[in-house]
């Protein structure tokens, strides 16, 4: 029996040219198959064959659970029961059962070789593909084998891709045959059919056009910084020169335009902007929104958002058929833009300044004129009135000298008296909600502002209300819920 273990195993390593360990593996999989067969209900069975000599071995196996996770008897044993044939034994370790090894012959070499070309086709197919990984490509050129359920099935040398229907150009008539360029979107190495995935409507994939195109960006001496794009209609590029005798957009645009159209045939005739990128934020978006000239940017920080104004003429021009020119501006710069008329944003500061004159009245307890005053002076917030500088305060030719420290008084004990507020909102919280998994002081305080004080109650919360009273992303946001919600699964699991 061992003697016929070692021919096959060195037969079939030279008929298909792989490690004889590949064939072992294959081998003692085959055997614990068969070996499994013999129980009427489900078991565990490991197979060791010795490499030298072909001898093998075969043993039932038992994972050491806690007493109370208890649950079948085929496949597990109880710590208690485990540890009467071994003390040392841990839960997650095993138990092992010398069983008596069925016969080679009664397999059949054919069962035994599916088993070994299967894990021949696997290594094959990782190789394949580590190789492929190595060349460090982005996109893949490749010939449409065949479509499946509108997706197509892209063969690229030894490699297949798929192409999915939702990340092929709008309105893109793709066909067998036909030969295509997309960008490699990402790797699921768990796929049992093709593993890499494309895209043609990622706007990496312009990224990666330009690059074919225009020598500077390999040479490094242009910069693509960002791209956004409405797929198969309009994109935009940011491009930046680091070398100041080099004109980016022109570079890119290449003689008569050539270079930037062989990138727009590519995508089916999407048009593509060139806009010159610049570490001024303001600036960026002012030449992301071109063609539509700026009046002027008010920039808000805090919210990641600018107030851009444009003169009524240009105002369709600026925001672009269905709102296309400024959500791509926006896109690319990463700011959230609001696009107004003059008249809009006179009425917008109007209403901006009436509601911190009110809040200046009631929190300060100071009259309209003093409130109207802080306002022209600049002041938007109590925090900038208790804490800006003394010496920037007195500049203000409106208040003396003791006006304004009485103002920072005031000021800051309007701050104390809402931080004492928010500690004892905070107090109350429930011990399991401030310990959680993934909590944080800062998010108990604003979770507490809003009335959310227990786990119960954040994992009511859809992930929007969550994100919109903290301000955070929305994976946490996911991820706290539904950490929230693991003692509801584990009950509902605990009744079925």
């Amino acid at each position: 029996m061992s003697r016929e273990i070692m021919l096959v195993a060195d037969a079939l390593a030279r008929e298909k040219n792989v490690d004889r360990e590949i064939v072992f593996s294959a081998l003692e999989l085959a055997l614990a198959s068969a070996t499994k067969k013999r129980f009427p209900e489900e078991v565990e069975v490991r197979v060791e064959i010795d490499r030298e000599t072909g001898v093998y071995e075969s043993f039932r196996l038992w994972e050491v659970v806690e007493d109370k996770d208890y649950l079948d008897e085929g496949l597990q044993m109880p710590l208690s029961e485990a540890q009467k044939k071994n003390a040392d034994i841990q839960v997650g370790e095993f138990i092992e059962e010398h069983l008596e090894p069925v016969e080679f012959g009664r397999i059949g070499a054919q069962t035994a070789k599916q088993v070994i070309l299967q894990k021949i086709r696997e290594a094959e197919r990782e190789q394949i593909l580590s190789d492929f990984l190595m060349r460090k490509e982005h996109l893949v050129t490749g010939v449409i084998k065949r479509m499946e359920r509108g997706s197509a099935i892209i063969e690229s040398g030894r490699i297949e891709a798929i192409l999915p229907r939702d990340q092929m150009i709008p309105r893109e008539n793709l066909r067998i045959g036909d030969r295509v360029r997309a960008y490699l979107l990402k790797i699921d190495r768990q796929a049992r059919g093709p593993q890499l995935i494309l895209s043609r409507v990622a706007p990496e994939f312009v990224v990666k056009l330009f690059e074919l195109e225009v020598p500077e960006i390999e040479e490094g001496l242009i910069e693509i910084k960002a791209a956004a794009r409405d797929p198969g209609a309009r994109a935009k590029i940011a491009v930046k020169s680091n070398d100041p005798r080099i004109d980016p957009q022109g570079t890119c645009i290449g003689m008569r335009g050539s270079r930037v159209q062989a990138v727009t045939s590519e995508l089916g005739g999407e048009r593509v902007d060139i806009v010159l990128w610049s570490p001024d934020a303001a600036q960026f978006v002012i030449n992301a929104l071109a063609p539509a000239e700026v009046s002027s940017i008010v920039v808000d920080e805090e919210k990641h958002s600018m107030d851009v104004v444009v003169d009524e003429e240009q105002l369709a021009l600026a925001i672009g058929r269905t709102g296309q020119n400024v959500r791509l501006a926006s896109e690319l710069s990463g700011w959230t833009l609001n696009i107004m008329t003059p008249d809009e944003a006179q009425q917008k500061n109007v209403e901006e300044a009436t509601s911190i004159k009110s809040e200046f009245m009631q929190k300060l307890d100071v009259d309209e004129e003093v409130a109207d005053v802080l306002v022209q002076e600049g002041f938007s917030t109590i925090e900038e009135i208790a804490y800006v500088p003394l010496s920037e305060m007195l500049e203000m030719e409106s208040f003396d000298e003791d006006t304004i420290n009485e103002l920072r008084a005031r000021a800051r004990n309007v701050l104390l008296t809402a931080e004492i507020a928010s500690e004892e909102k905070v107090e109350h919280v429930a011990e399991d909600l401030a310990t959680m998994e993934g909590m944080d002081a800062e998010t108990v305080r604003q979770l507490a502002e809003q009335g959310v004080d227990s786990v119960e109650a954040l994992a009511d919360l859809a992930t929007d209300d969550l994100v919109e009273m903290t301000g955070m992303e929305e994976e946490r946001a996911k991820a706290l819920i539904m950490t929230a919600r693991a003692p509801w699964f584990a009950a509902e699991q605990a009744n079925s």
